[in-house]
C-alpha cells in the first residue's frame, strides 16, 4: 500500500496541509501513523476521506454534519436513508438562507433607489436606516 506525506495527501485531496491538520485536531480525520523519522504518513484512504470532506464543505455541511456523515457511509443499514436525511435538512437550511438573503437584497436596492447618492448627511435614506433606532 502507498504512504504519502501530509504534502502530498494535501495536494491530492486539493487541500492545504493546515487543512489537513486541522481535520486531524477536529477528529474528522484520525490522526496518522508516524514514521520512524516522526513524520505523518498517510494512505488512500486518507485521501479519499479528505476528498470527501473537501466536497461536503463545498455543499455546505459544517464539521458535525461531516461526521455524521462519514459515519453513516459506513452503516449498511441505515446509511443511505440517513445521508438522504441530512442532505434535506442541508438542502432546507440553505432555501430558508437564499429567502433571508432575497428579503436583505431587496431592502437594500429600495435604500439604494432612494437615495440620491449627494446632499447632507441627514438626509441619506441608507445611513437613516443603519442608525435609526427600533421601536420596543
Amino acid at each position: 500500500m502507498s504512504s504519502f506525506t501530509i504534502g502530498e495527501v494535501a495536494k491530492r485531496a486539493g487541500i492545504g496541509i493546515d487543512t489537513v491538520r486541522y481535520y486531524e485536531r477536529s477528529q474528522v480525520l484520525p490522526k496518522p501513523e508516524r514514521r520512524p523519522s516522526g513524520y505523518r504518513q498517510y494512505d488512500i484512504t486518507d485521501v479519499q476521506r479528505l476528498s470527501f470532506i473537501r466536497h461536503a464543505k463545498e455543499l455546505g455541511f459544517k464539521l458535525d454534519e461531516i461526521r455524521e456523515l462519514l459515519a453513516l457511509s459506513t452503516d449498511r443499514e441505515r446509511g443511505v436513508g440517513g445521508i438522504k436525511a441530512r442532505a434535506v435538512s442541508r438542502l432546507a437550511d440553505l432555501d430558508a438562507r437564499i429567502t433571508e438573503m432575497q428579503r436583505i437584497r431587496r431592502g437594500l436596492q429600495v435604500l439604494i433607489e432612494a437615495c440620491p447618492g449627494h446632499g447632507k448627511l441627514e438626509t441619506c435614506p441608507i445611513l437613516g436606516a443603519l442608525t435609526r433606532k427600533e421601536n420596543t
